[in-house]
């Protein structure tokens, strides 16, 4: 079962009310569905791959290397070409040729061809791309290109690419996009992309002179998104421009990306999204894009490449990340030393690993008050699938390791592990170890709430010989993306109705729904009849990306301000008409009104009169831009490292199975401090959504790699949770430490609590058999594996 609990830091609010009723405006705070709901459940929403084919599209197969790292001699399209139905056969020396160097993408190394050039570096690369009259025919020509290799010794993981010897790339080649790694260009002889080094205090001689040190090692693998819907993209060249309609979370990107590759302005270049099926990060920056605009522009053919559930466990992964880490106490059981080495496998291709390797190496040491600090966060090149952004950023893998460290230690002190960190958690106004203060991140209340609710200090069950029974807790902090831009730009229609132009693109989080609340707050207008417009480059204003929980704080910032102009119009028109200054109307549910005479005119009565028509309409364009202080060079340190914090906290209680190893759930808390709850049945859905995935994480989810040959890139063998491995009760607690410069208090909510449900899991688990297990994922075999060397030692 589901147990809904709402609760706010300070002060307590009572469980939220149940969905308003139909008449009542639904504004900020209000428990309204998403508009797109029905269409979701019932299958009648139409997405990318839904579109039909236009007669003469040209669909694409793609032949891939067998080969994880080699130089290619030859590509013979002969056998493809003999086949019916094949227009041609493309390569990635072909597209070299046309494009030059600038067939070479990427968001923060321009290292990613779209067909292989020269080298393939991963087994599963694109080496030539088939174009044929139909998707059958395309994709069993691709099977019939010949490829000749000379191959290369491989850099299989993450020791052997910081050994080096062999190297993925030549060189580094950092892209225009992140200013800051331009000073890496050039830099050859090393699979280290990015190194990010936070060090404060002198962490090795607190160690020394520590009372208690815990050492571990985590590994969390490499894991792949599986969102319900494939990627997909269509490209056609029309009066001469680039048009592409594709499944990504970042229309604004892939613009640039597909402009600079084919030297277009951005004018000739048009990206238009549907709803996103899920993503997770599977669909964000160069993913089938590239290929399908340089297929279209130079054959000037419109073509279609739609990927298969394999292809897509090819396209992108999350990082597989070793993290080396010690904590230290002094004799009063004070936090004085933390050391953190944390790996990155990066696979092929930068993809924004080294974007990744910052934002989570800042928050290696947790949310916890340490006095001294040495973290070195490396992102290595290997000769595996890329991995790029995945939901959390990076961060679930060191928050997996921090959170083993400070349970670890607090059991060997004597300590319960809920209240050991409870003492040396950062509040409100605390500086992180990064140098930047807290402000709205309440992980007290976030920890408080969730102990609470599965019963921490309630006897645990005793066991039977069979299964024994334990509890675990931890906590997650992550910095939002940081900076960034949102435009937005709203339409008030004469009857008092509005759309919304933004770039945000919804995947299933609700965030049309959520914007479209903001917009009603503050016009005082029923939120259902403000339509927010899916994101078109050719309509819709720049958004940096619709990644990293984002959206409600940048684009609702965006989105309110814009609101909030238009009610400024709205009021000016008024005064004008009446002859009174603007500053003493008000905008309400009515209309505006003079509270001083009793004057009132309907929105569409005032939008009438102004311009004498009907359908008129009356237009703003606002922005909001984030910004940070970047890190010191020698320190890692900032005063701003993010403009704003999430903080999320998981409790469990399971129950193990010794004769099998598996884990059985009993309860399941999750709490996330969300600034304010735009739409309290939505972050509930978030906070729950988040956890089942990191519960996947946890005990089923993993890449398994056969000296650089994926092994399980199919659903028949990679394991996800299903229905029936759902804990018996699952409950999202929403806390609310309103953001000072948030919309309405709000901040984002989808990565919270994907942050420490592994580490919880993991506590439980020693608590319950007293093993210590810091591999991922908790599968049975493992859990027996340790089970019996645990009785062994005892013999």
């Amino acid at each position: 079962m589901t147990d809904i609990i709402t609760r706010s830091a300070a002060p307590a609010q009572a469980a939220a009310p149940a969905e308003t009723d139909v008449d009542q405006v639904w504004g900020v705070g209000e428990r309204r569905r998403r508009f797109d709901a029905l269409g979701r459940v019932r299958g009648t929403m139409r997405y990318t791959g839904d579109e039909p084919a236009t007669p003469g599209t040209a669909f694409v197969g793609v032949h891939r290397s067998t080969v994880p790292h080699a130089r290619i001699i030859g590509v013979d399209p002969a056998p493809a070409l003999e086949l019916d139905g094949v227009l041609a056969v493309v390569t990635g020396r072909d597209l070299h040729q046309i494009l030059g160097d600038r067939v070479f993408t990427g968001p923060a190394f321009s290292d990613q061809p779209c067909l292989a050039v020269d080298k393939v570096r991963y087994v599963g690369e694109a080496v030539a791309a088939v174009l044929a009259t139909d998707r059958r025919t395309a994709r069993a020509a691709a099977d019939l290109v010949v490829v000749e290799y000379e191959e290369l010794p491989p850099v299989h993981d993450i020791a052997a690419g910081l050994r080096g010897g062999s190297f993925v790339h030549d060189e580094l080649r950092p892209s225009s996009v992140f200013a800051d790694l331009a000073h890496l260009s050039g830099v050859r002889d090393t699979n280290v992309c990015y190194e990010y080094r936070q060090v404060s205090g002198d962490a090795a001689a607190e160690r020394a002179a520590a009372a208690s040190t815990v050492t571990a090692t985590t590994w969390a693998p490499p894991t792949h998104h599986v969102p319900i819907e494939l990627p997909s993209t269509t490209a056609w060249v029309e009066s001469d421009r680039l048009e592409m309609l594709t499944t990504t979370q970042t229309p604004s990107y892939v613009r640039q990306t597909v402009a600079g590759m084919l030297g277009l302005p951005l004018s000739r270049v048009r990206i238009m999204t549907r709803p996103l099926g899920g993503s997770f990060g599977a669909k964000m920056y160069d993913r089938l894009e590239p290929l399908a605009a340089a297929l279209a522009w130079t054959t000037r053919r419109r073509v279609r490449i739609d990927a298969t559930r394999e292809e897509a466990f090819l396209l992108t992964t999350r990082h597989g990340a070793e993290v080396i880490g010690s904590i230290s106490a002094d004799a009063d059981g004070e936090l004085v030393s933390f050391t953190s080495d944390v790996r990155y496998d990066t696979g092929a291709f930068a993809d924004v690993g080294p974007r990744i390797t910052a934002k989570s190496g800042l928050v290696a040491p947790g949310p916890y008050r340490i006095r001294s600090v040495d973290v070195r966060s490396r992102c290595v090149y290997t000769n595996k699938v890329s991995a790029g952004p995945f939901r959390g950023f990076g961060v679930p893998q060191v928050t997996w390791s921090h959170e083993t460290l400070i349970d670890e230690l607090a059991r060997e002190l004597g300590e319960d592990p809920y209240r050991f960190r409870r003492r040396h958690l950062l509040r409100e106004g605390d500086v992180a170890t990064v140098g930047t203060a807290m402000h709205s991140a309440d992980f007290v209340a976030c920890m408080d709430e969730v102990t609470r609710a599965v019963g921490w200090d309630d006897a645990t069950p005793p066991g039977d010989g069979r299964w024994v029974h334990g509890k675990g807790v931890a906590v997650g902090m992550k910095a939002v993306l940081t900076p960034t831009i949102a435009n937005a730009t709203l339409n008030l229609n004469q009857d008092g109705s509005a759309t919304l132009l933004i770039s945000t693109v919804d995947m299933g989080q609700g965030s049309d729904t959520i914007m479209s609340q903001i917009v009603g707050e503050v016009l005082r207008l029923d939120s259902r009849a403000i339509h927010v417009v899916r994101a078109d480059t050719d309509t819709t204003p720049y958004d940096t990306i619709t990644a990293g929980s984002r959206s409600t704080y940048h684009t609702g910032n965006a989105v309110r301000l814009v609101a909030e102009a238009m009610r400024t119009k709205l009021l000016g028109f008024a005064a004008e008409q009446w002859g009174v200054p603007a500053e003493d109307l008000l905008l309400d549910t009515g209309g505006v009104t003079h509270p001083d005479s009793d004057r009132r005119i309907t929105v569409p009565d005032l939008v009438r009169s102004r311009f004498g028509a009907r359908g008129a309409t009356v237009t703003t364009a606002e922005n909001f831009t984030s910004w940070w202080v970047p890190y010191d060079h020698d320190t890692g340190l900032t005063e701003k490292a993010t403009e704003h914090w999430f903080a999320g906290a998981a409790a469990v209680r399971i129950a193990v199975d010794t004769w099998t190893g598996r884990i059985h759930t009993s309860h399941l808390a999750v709490a996330g401090d969300v600034g304010k709850a735009i739409n309290p049945t939505l972050v509930e859905q978030q906070l729950t959504g988040a956890a089942v995935m990191g519960l996947g994480h946890t005990l089923f989810d993993e890449l398994v790699y056969d000296h650089g040959q994926l092994t399980n890139a199919t659903l028949l063998d990679y394991q996800l949770p299903s229905i029936k491995d759902l804990p018996e009760k699952l409950t999202p607690i929403v806390v609310e430490s309103a953001h000072r410069d948030g919309p309405f208090g709000a901040k984002g909510v989808g990565e919270t609590t994907i942050l420490p449900i592994a580490p919880a899991y993991a506590g439980a688990l020693r608590d319950a058999c007293g093993v210590r297990i810091t591999t991922l994922p908790l599968t049975p075999e493992r859990v027996l594996n340790h089970l019996n060397d645990a009785r062994k030692a005892d013999r």
